[in-house]
């Protein structure tokens, strides 16, 4: 079981945390003795610890995983009874067994459980599960989070749902469900255009079942029997654009046209997009060319104006500008309430700005990420909206692409920087 530090709050602990610390910080990291659970055990139940006479109940044992690990990790010991003395299990190797099926199919994402199986001198035998929360938030496979305090799981309250989420920054914000989303929100049109062009067989796609569809075949949702929560890739992918900002109106991009070449320059236009991820590609490309002329091959000549006063649009590589706004929309943080995603267009360039968390990210991210080594935030959505059959028609190569053709294009590299809890790429034209 590998070490693991918990920060207190409060200076005095009580003897049941102390007790836990210890046993955490002292032992070696791929071993437990018989002395130390013993300590442990006596300490008694707290926020980091549960103890099980057995298992019984598959679904709450998962809840009490999930409200560990979203809150800070801790430990489970199956054989131990409420009055703290050791009981042991009758098949140790099942109840293993069954805690790694559980942390693997019953838990969202899955967890890598550290499970062992201590022997004592009486004959008895327990189970004790190490819980680590390094991918929280984690949630049960009906789409509930819990959380655990002193030594009782609770379900986090949906009001309090999002907040809580905001405080963490989860990568997996894309598979957060809304629990106020029904199936009327959804352009039935967007999506079942995507599914039939899967299935050339089937063509009566009035056959088709939103909520089921997005549960079953997308993973796009959640619930049990009629329950229908769907998640914040659906709504941003399949979304009506006038729900999407009521429901999540923290999705939408801001992009303005200013004259000049830096953040000083003045404003001519700015408008902010807001709808489905489809209709804000679309919307973003016809702004950008209405400043700007997108062009596949470079222009063999370029015409002098002379002394005219008027500053002849800009010209970018066509395919690197795509590749630009699909990742702006796709790769960003939605954690993050207070930074806005961005498209500044100037008189030579255009900026795309997106928040992302720096700490964990740089150095070495930003520079493997040239390569198109990445880290993917939003991988559902990614996926889908990289597919042809989505409309979006973005070419494919990334941010490598990008770099290569908008250079060769313009002959100036274009620029990255990664600060503040921000992405920033600046391309430039000719």
């Amino acid at each position: 079981m590998p070490r693991r530090k918990f920060r207190h709050s409060q200076r005095f602990e009580s003897p049941g945390d102390r007790s836990h610390q210890e046993y955490i910080l002292n032992q070696p990291a791929q071993l437990t003795t018989r002395t130390e659970l013993l300590r442990l055990i006596r300490g008694g139940e707290d926020t980091y610890l549960e103890l099980k006479v057995k298992l019984s109940n598959s679904e709450r044992i998962a809840q009490g995983i999930v409200a560990l690990a979203n809150t800070g990790g801790g430990t489970i010991i199956f054989g131990v009874s409420d009055q703290l003395r050791i009981e042991g299990v009758t098949d140790p190797d099942s109840v293993r067994d069954e805690l790694a099926r559980i942390c693997r199919e019953e838990i969202v994402p899955p967890l890598i459980p550290m499970i062992d199986c201590i022997s004592f001198d009486s004959g008895k035998r327990i189970v004790v599960l190490d819980v680590d929360p390094r991918k929280r938030p984690y949630r049960t496979r009906d789409g509930r989070f819990y959380m655990r305090f002193g030594a009782e799981k609770r379900e986090v309250a949906r009001e309090q749902l999002s907040m809580w989420l905001d405080e963490i920054r989860p990568l997996g914000y894309e598979n957060i469900p809304l629990f106020n989303g029904v199936e009327s929100d959804f352009d039935d049109g967007l999506l079942w255009a995507f599914a039939s062009a899967f299935d050339e067989v089937n063509q009566n796609i009035s056959l088709y079942q939103t909520a089921e569809f997005l549960k079953k075949d997308l993973l796009l949702a959640v619930g049990n029997g009629d329950e229908f929560f769907p998640t914040v890739a659906a709504l941003m992918l399949f979304g009506k654009n006038e729900r999407i900002v009521e429901l999540f109106p923290r999705s939408g991009i801001t992009i303005s046209r200013v004259s000049g070449e830096n953040g000083n320059a003045q404003l001519i236009e700015k408008i902010e997009l807001q709808g489905n991820l489809l209709t804000q590609f679309d919307s973003i490309v016809r702004f950008i060319q209405r400043y700007c002329d997108l062009l596949k091959d470079k222009p063999r000549k370029t015409e002098s104006l002379g002394n005219s006063p008027v500053r002849p649009r800009s010209s970018y590589n066509y395919y690197a500008i795509r590749e630009a706004i699909a990742n702006t929309l796709v790769h960003r943080d939605l954690a993050f309430r207070d930074i806005p995603t961005r498209i500044l267009i100037y008189d030579n360039s255009i900026e795309f700005a997106n928040a992302r968390r720096t700490n964990g990210f740089v150095p070495p991210a930003s520079r493997a990420i040239r390569y198109g080594i990445t880290q993917r935030l939003n991988p559902q959505i990614a996926a889908v909206f990289n597919r042809r059959e989505y409309g979006a028609n973005v070419p494919l190569g990334g941010l490598p692409m990008i770099l290569k053709e908008a250079e060769k294009f313009s002959g100036r590299r274009a620029e990255i920087y990664t600060s503040n809890d921000e992405f920033k790429l600046k391309i430039y034209g000719i």
